[in-house]
């Protein structure tokens, strides 16, 4: 069971006498369960050994997730935080905006939307959480207001309304039911007729839930779809977006407003597996047109064409025809293939494996892509590279 914070923890933390602890405590490899406590409990006594404890092991854990501040944390909350260049983006939509995050937490997204937001305002039932956003916030240098209250009752006017539900219960098992979300999706959106929204689900929601929604955002950081938001009232004038984020701090959207007219043409020279974010929108041909790309099938999300878009892990086609695994292992022989990746879509293939079964042996490296055109299984030996 994670450690359960108190007050009393978090004053202490926040003391110059806690503060020492922590970076005491972080020298500490952090490996030996029993050797790490009896250290702590020396420096600091038994009273706050498991709490800095428990926070140096979190600050660990957050290393690449959050940013920039020595925050203070639960278990639960870093877990459901927001990576910060994820809460970034959500925040750059609010900028100049009057925004209530209404499940604040320990404010990593409320830090963001203090950055650019005209006023920002927290609230959250738990008091700890409350006390560890006060210090995030000062920490960060950034300004908000704090309050508890539940997220079902209103206490403010005149903003953005900002929620993150949670999708776990008590016991740690994940909700898949918007109901079953704390606080639940409809009675979040009924607490707040006519007001702006903007919440954060997970990527797999089924949108269908949500009609009230104007738009429905996904977003990926590093080719790894994180999240999905619902918008509502700001007036965006698309329904769908896919955001793709780099840690590089490079990123592109893609908006249901874009055409999507593509032409009916043989596989190109490149084959192109789309970002996460563009095929859970729903944005796989918008996507395509903006590049000059086409689909291999109208029904599956690989892409192909003559250039690939910049920036991007595409698979130049050596070879491809129809699909056994007689006729690949030949080919990957004659490509003296031994290291092989294997992508597959609209084909019950399990990657790993085939990839047994073709025993491949020889000293080059190559990525075969599995798929269908109309009915008929294809396979295109390709060499992967980044452009």
């Amino acid at each position: 069971m994670p450690y359960a914070f108190s007050l009393d923890d978090v004053a202490y933390l926040r003391s110059g006498a806690g503060e020492a602890a922590l970076a005491e405590a972080s020298t500490r490899p952090l490996t030996d369960r029993i050797a790490d406590v009896a250290a702590v409990r020396r420096l600091v006594g038994e009273e706050h050994a498991a709490a800095v404890l428990e926070t140096a092991v979190l600050r660990r854990k957050a290393v690449g997730k959050l940013s920039g501040v020595d925050w203070l944390f639960t278990a639960d909350a870093l877990q459901q935080a927001s990576a910060s260049l994820v809460a970034r983006h959500r925040a750059s939509r609010l900028t100049g905006l009057d925004v209530h995050d209404v499940t604040c937490s320990v404010g990593a997204d409320l830090v963001e939307i203090a950055r650019v937001a005209k006023r920002a305002l927290g609230s959250d039932v738990d008091p700890v959480r409350l006390a560890m956003a006060r210090h995030n916030g000062v920490a960060a240098g950034v300004s908000f207001g704090l309050v508890r209250a539940d997220a079902l009752k209103a206490v403010s006017r005149d903003t953005v309304v900002v929620a993150d539900p949670a999708r776990r219960d008590a016991a740690g098992r994940r909700a898949w039911k918007p109901a079953d979300f704390t606080p639940p999706l409809d009675g979040l959106v009924d607490a707040y007729p006519g007001r702006p929204l903007s919440v954060k689900c997970a990527p797999g929601l089924d949108f269908a839930i949500a009609p009230w929604a104007d738009e429905v955002e996904l977003v990926s950081l590093d080719g790894q779809v994180r999240e999905s938001c619902l918008w509502r009232g700001l007036g965006t004038g698309v329904t769908r977006r896919a955001s793709v984020l780099r840690s590089d701090g490079t990123q592109w959207t893609v908006t249901d407003a874009e055409p999507d007219e593509l032409p009916t043409r043989e596989p190109g020279e490149w084959i192109v597996d789309p970002d996460g974010a563009v095929v859970r929108a729903g944005l796989v041909r918008h996507y395509a047109a903006r590049h000059g790309l086409w689909q291999l099938d109208e029904r599956i999300a690989y892409l192909t064409g003559d250039t690939p878009p910049p920036g991007v892990r595409a698979f130049r086609v050596l070879e491809q025809g129809p699909y056994s695994e007689k006729s690949l292992k030949s080919v990957l022989k004659r490509h003296d293939v031994g290291r092989l990746e294997i992508l597959t879509r609209g084909l019950d293939v399990d990657p790993d494996a085939l990839r047994r079964r073709l025993k491949p042996r020889g000293s080059a490296e190559a990525s075969v892509v599995l798929t269908r055109i109309g009915r008929a299984p294809v396979a295109f030996v390709c060499r992967a590279e980044r452009v």
